[in-house]
């Protein structure tokens, strides 16, 4: 019975995960419409599965093994830890805004650390610092580079000239661009859902990310086109040439992440790139007022909060 639970909370908390992540990936040119969301689903299925399983092995060991000793992570562990995340995940989604799937896995694995008292906290401090430090950069990069193209100005009407003449090649580059973020969530958030079935042998970490990423892909058809709209037409509406800035920036900050090892949040690197685009256009003070951005900032606080508490609770219940 236990395992017959692990194995429907990971393939819920998979599609949950893929209702998520393919909004900071495909959102943007969602949002500018220039794909549907069906083609955006099946985009971001191969894409991410690619990813998946070239780069994703490296963020499942940390979650595996890196934040409690792996002797811990018992079938009933990965089971409390992954249904804890996906109730989070699903409220969020349920609630119509994008959440991170690193953020509420991490804090359902720091809750059964707490639990058991056996917590890394070199690993742990090192992935919080990323969280905070990646978007930051991201928030930065996107402003450095947009005020170079924006406002329309004599010293970058090049620019736009070259815009006006290669319309069909910069579509083409946009949707490029929402691939390789699909491609990046496969080689991190992946991992979420491997990773405590990794640190109970129940799986291979290999097969295991080429068997669950397409349930993300199944997610972000299900879920059909909520998350999208919130990041890409409520908040900041995107147009061409924004939407790629944004996702090459969020795509490569995430790929760093990945490569080092950490779960990171695609969901905060894409809002607060798209944040810095509002601030640039002089929307910051209406972008902060908006009901969409306040439900969002409260959520993403929530969430996490609420995975951990859960996972500990429910540790305290069934193994106390």
């Amino acid at each position: 019975m236990a395992f017959a639970l692990l194995i429907l909370s990971v393939i819920f908390f998979a599609m949950n995960m893929g209702g998520s992540g393919i909004a900071p990936s495909f959102g943007a040119v969602y949002g500018a419409r220039l794909i549907s969301h069906r083609r955006a689903a099946l985009l971001f299925t191969f894409f991410l599965t690619l990813g998946a399983a070239t780069v994703g092995s490296r963020v499942v060991k940390t979650l595996s093994s890196g934040i409690i000793p792996k002797a811990l992570f018992s079938h009933d562990v990965a089971l409390i830890i992954i249904f804890s995340a996906a109730v989070s995940l699903f409220l969020a989604n349920f609630l119509k805004i994008p959440q991170s799937t690193s953020w509420v896995t991490v804090a359902a694995t720091f809750g059964a650390a707490v639990y058991f008292k056996s917590l890394n906290v070199a690993n742990t401090l090192r992935m919080v610092s990323l969280w905070v430090v990646l978007p930051a950069i991201a928030f930065v990069l996107t402003i450095y580079f947009f005020r170079i193209i924006y406002p329309p100005s004599l010293k970058n009407l090049w620019f736009y000239e070259k815009v006006h003449l290669w319309k069909k090649p910069i579509r083409i580059l946009a949707l490029i661009s929402s691939c390789y973020v699909a491609f990046a969530i496969g080689a991190n958030n992946v991992a979420n859902a491997v990773g405590p079935l990794a640190g109970s042998n129940l799986i291979d970490p290999f097969w295991g990310l080429l068997i669950i990423a397409p349930l993300f892909g199944l997610g972000g058809w299900l879920i059909k086109d909520r998350t999208m709209k919130t990041i890409g037409r409520e908040i900041v509406p995107l147009g061409l040439i924004t939407s790629t800035l944004v996702s090459f920036i969020t795509a490569t900050l995430l790929l760093v992440a990945s490569i080092l090892g950490f779960p990171q949040s695609l969901v905060q690197l894409n809002a607060l790139a798209i944040m810095a685009i509002g601030t640039i256009k002089h929307e910051h003070v209406l972008a902060l007022r908006e009901k969409a951005t306040q439900k969002m900032l409260l959520i993403w606080l929530i969430a996490p909060l609420f995975s951990g508490a859960l996972s500990f609770i429910l540790l305290r219940i069934f193994k106390g």
